[in-house]
């Protein structure tokens, strides 16, 4: 297995999805952590000058000002934690729990947090033994980051809150116990938090920059199965394929265009359902928008995911405490690099981006159903009337679509003041992530439902073969889900494509 050095500076957010779901390892880089020490010997030193640090001897929020007695400074920052442990609703899924721990400990090792050594090493060594806390996925307003999400992330560090036990590579599913318990099964022991450990956990923008960055992820593997699916749709249809010319695209000159346009030509070479049709006996002059202007479509969704994936890559490498620690300068300086806004916005490009590619694959859905647009037989039913074929995975789909136009109304364009008005504008970062992953989950769904409904408008032009690319995803269909020669329950069908979708078996 391969494993991670974190320095905070280098962390890809493919090397994210490999720790998320267990395929690496992550370790401190040893330059990382002389910083860290450099980092924590620069608050020791503060906490004898007398003077008043935020996070360090004061209260927190509108409580800055109260100094707190150096005999209640441990007592401070477990209070912290315990306090803005406040999350609601379902647990984080394990990998996106994984995440979020990889996240808030590639910031730590950035050297500016002030944490101490050993409370690094247990948030790594939690990762490598496979100790996941429990966090719910809702409380975030993004406003000094995720706070809810990361304190009951830190419970865990402090032997209290819950956690999945959940070994890599172990059998069966994961364990619920609390978070004392998950540490001593697997080796590992508490800490007890010195002063500005508690905030250094707390502050950040992790928990969106996790849901967010798997999301993304997904997202941009969904943009290129777009394509496959309207190939597909495409070649059921006898659609022309020629505006997807590159001089057409060419003309235009935005970059996500001519990526979709190029990966088009190449799924469609050599088609003979094409050169069927072609020539002057060919009754068509145009094709509906849902065929013709994919490449305008699939392409302006790529270039917002391609948004998305910028502001996220920064991010998980970007230092978002509150103060900030800098050795070099000798300085503790307090900032807003908490605040959730440039995640919040990029998050909520990826949802609208993503959205389109479900909008458009339902219309090419109904195109391939409805008889009088495909000159196939009504939603490709054997036997229509008696059978019903495919009418409802169209409204299936619809039904996504439509949720969708929901979940893409903006987070960030709302903020509600919180901390008894010191925090007077938020991001609701981490809603604008939860709603980007429904959506990308029901672009993943409409997708699958149009591969198998495109299969069976295959189906029914052969002998005719489709293109060798298309052909192929239809064949490795087709080994999971068999022609419809009569009605069946189709969400046995779509489960099975979303599962090709999953494992990346229809990626060409």
């Amino acid at each position: 297995m391969e494993t991670l050095l974190l320095d905070g500076e280098t962390l890809t957010l493919e090397q994210v999805r490999a720790v998320a779901t267990g395929a690496a390892r992550a370790a401190l880089a040893p330059a990382a952590r002389e910083r860290v020490r450099r980092s924590r010997a620069l608050v020791d030193a503060r906490l004898e000058d007398g003077e008043a640090h935020y996070g360090i001897n004061t209260g927190f929020g509108t409580l800055a000002e109260v100094r707190i007695p150096r005999a209640d400074l441990e007592r401070l920052q477990r209070n912290l934690v315990l306090s803005h442990a406040a999350g609601v609703g379902a647990p984080l899924p394990l990998a996106e729990a994984r995440a979020l721990v990889l996240l808030r400990a590639n910031v730590l090792a950035k050297g500016v947090s002030g944490i101490r050594e050993r409370t690094l090493d247990l948030l790594l060594a939690m990762l490598e033994r496979g100790v996941v806390p429990v966090v719910p996925e809702r409380g975030s307003v993004g406003a000094s980051g995720d706070l809810a999400p990361l304190a009951h992330l830190a419970l865990v560090l402090i032997g209290d809150g819950e956690a999945f036990l959940a070994p890599p590579g172990a059998a069966g599913a994961p364990e619920r116990l609390p978070g004392g318990e998950a540490l001593r099964r697997a080796g590992l022991e508490p800490v007890v938090l010195q002063p500005k450990e508690g905030l250094a956990l707390v502050n950040g923008t992790q928990a969106m920059a996790a849901v967010g960055t798997l999301a993304l992820l997904r997202a941009e593997r969904l943009a290129a199965l777009a394509d496959l699916a309207g190939a597909m749709t495409l070649e059921g249809l006898l659609g022309s394929h020629r505006p997807f010319a590159p001089e057409i695209q060419a003309a235009r000159g935005q970059p996500g265009q001519i990526a979709a346009a190029a990966h088009l030509r190449a799924l469609l070479a050599g088609s003979e359902l094409n050169a069927s049709h072609q020539g002057p006996g060919c009754h068509k002059v145009q094709d509906p928008y849902s065929l013709r202007c994919m490449p305008q479509v699939h392409g302006a969704a790529r270039d917002g995911i391609g948004f998305c994936r910028g502001v996220l890559a920064r991010e998980v490498n970007a230092a978002t405490d509150n103060p900030l620690v800098f050795p070099d300068t000798g300085e503790i300086v307090s900032g807003g690099n908490f605040h959730g806004q440039p995640v919040a916005l990029a998050l909520d490009v990826l949802a609208v981006a993503a959205s389109h590619l479900a909008a458009i694959s339902e219309r090419r859905v109904e195109q391939l159903v409805n008889p009088s647009l495909s000159g196939l037989p009504p939603f490709l039913a054997p036997q229509h009337g008696l059978n019903s074929g495919f009418m409802i995975a169209q409204v299936t789909s619809a039904a996504l679509v439509s949720e969708n136009k929901v979940l893409c109304h903006p987070a960030s364009v709302d903020s509600i003041p919180s901390s008894a008005g010191r925090e007077d504008h938020v991001s609701m970062g981490m809603t604008a992530a939860l709603k980007a992953r429904q959506v990308v989950e029901n672009v993943r769904t409409c997708l699958a439902i149009e591969l198998l409904v495109a299969a069976q408008a295959l189906d029914l032009r052969a002998p005719l073969r489709p293109a060798q690319r298309v052909a192929e995803a239809h064949a490795r269909l087709r080994e999971r889900v068999p022609h419809l020669s009569e009605d069946r329950a189709l969400h046995r069908d779509i489960e099975a494509v979303s599962r090709l979708v999953d494992e990346g078996a229809l990626e060409l």
